[in-house]
């Protein structure tokens, strides 16, 4: 018979696995990070079928003291969903390694790849700052960021041109996926306009295919002057620097795809104050539209709800911003002096928040 310690004991194994499981979190997104500076899903996708291990590690540039690594690299990567796993025959010794959804948008070349935006969130300073998290709780700086690196995140980018190409990189790479979204389930949103100004809009990938969809729209992407430098146009796009805290070109609609979750209340209100008298500046009523998450923890599945928290935590970090319910949304919106609003839900994690005057 078990002594009632004993018992206890047997009773925390399950809560030491949950334990041991997000103490080791990491190394899943290190391990896919390995995965894609190796080039695997590049690799398996020109092999044009499933992989056998051999020849997938024939294709490595590897040391062959590795080559052992590999199928359990794989074998990690497999359980978490990015290859899947063809089962062996009879007439089959070995294993062979397909691509799944995920690990195509992997791909360097595919065109919604977000290779970019997996070397963004690992760029040094950013994965450093975590570290300083504890110690900012017990400070006044504005984020951890700003302890590891004794500036804001802005200013960092600002400062390093590396950094900086690395951030808008990966902001492309989301842009271009949640535009083709946009487009295809909200081209009514755009109807009837006739300017547009994406605020915060980085290089213009959203701008792009916006203007491109609807060439009657005369679309202006506007950034802090070191993101919009040197960069080109075209007859219905043109590149214009400010900063958004300032003034805001007038336009009939604003877009501020993936930027509110990036400042707290009071600077969200300010933003969206000046969004208020850039597009009311004509005497013509226009509105706001928002790109952004609108957190659902009770409603989402159990992994967008967990990547909303991320985010969360992310924005907590790096910068002074949050995610937001529907709830909090309303709250800036109102106290910015807009009258109404409507959201509109997208496939994945985001929303399409269309705020009017």
């Amino acid at each position: 018979m078990e002594s009632p310690i004993e018992e206890h004991a047997s009773k925390l194994l399950p809560a030491q696995t949950h334990i041991f499981n997000h103490i080791y979190s990491f190394i899943n997104s290190m391990s896919l990070k390995c995965a894609n500076d190796l080039c695997i899903p590049d690799i398996i996708h020109k092999y044009g079928q499933p992989m056998p291990l051999s020849q997938l590690i024939a294709s490595l540039p590897i040391h062959p003291s590795k080559t052992g690594g590999i199928f359990r690299l794989m074998r990690i990567l497999t359980y978490s969903g990015f290859f899947f796993q063809q089962n062996v025959t009879e007439n089959e010794l070995e294993v062979r390694y397909g691509l799944t959804d995920a690990s195509k948008l992997l791909l360097k070349d595919h065109p919604l790849s977000m290779t970019s935006y997996l070397h963004s969130t690992f760029e040094p300073t950013k994965i450093k700052s975590w570290l300083q998290f504890s110690t900012w709780f017990k400070n006044d700086d504005p984020t951890p960021f700003f302890t590891e690196n004794g500036m804001t995140f802005w200013d960092h980018a600002g400062h390093h041109p590396k950094f900086n190409h690395f951030m808008n990189d990966g902001m492309a790479s989301d842009a271009r996926l949640i535009s083709s979204v946009v487009i295809e389930k909200c081209k009514g949103v755009f109807m009837g306009l006739e300017s547009l100004v994406d605020v915060g809009g980085g290089t213009g990938t959203m701008a792009k295919a916006i203007a491109k969809t609807f060439p009657q729209l005369e679309c202006i992407v506007f950034d802090l002057p070191h993101v919009v430098d040197g960069l080109q146009g075209n007859d219905n796009l043109k590149y214009v620097g400010g900063d958004m805290f300032e003034a805001i070109p007038p336009a009939d609609a604003l877009l501020l795809k993936w930027i509110l979750h990036d400042w707290n209340d009071e600077e969200c209100v300010k933003i969206l104050k000046k969004c208020k008298e850039a597009t009311t500046n004509k005497g013509k009523k226009g509105k706001v539209i928002i790109i952004d998450m609108v957190m659902e923890t009770e409603k989402g599945d159990h992994e967008s709800v967990e990547t909303q928290l991320f985010f969360d935590m992310m924005m907590m970090v790096l910068v002074t911003g949050k995610e937001r319910n529907e709830k909090e949304w309303a709250k800036l919106i109102f106290t910015a002096g807009f009258n109404d609003y409507k959201i509109t839900p997208l496939s994945g994690l985001r929303s399409l928040i269309e705020v009017y005057p």
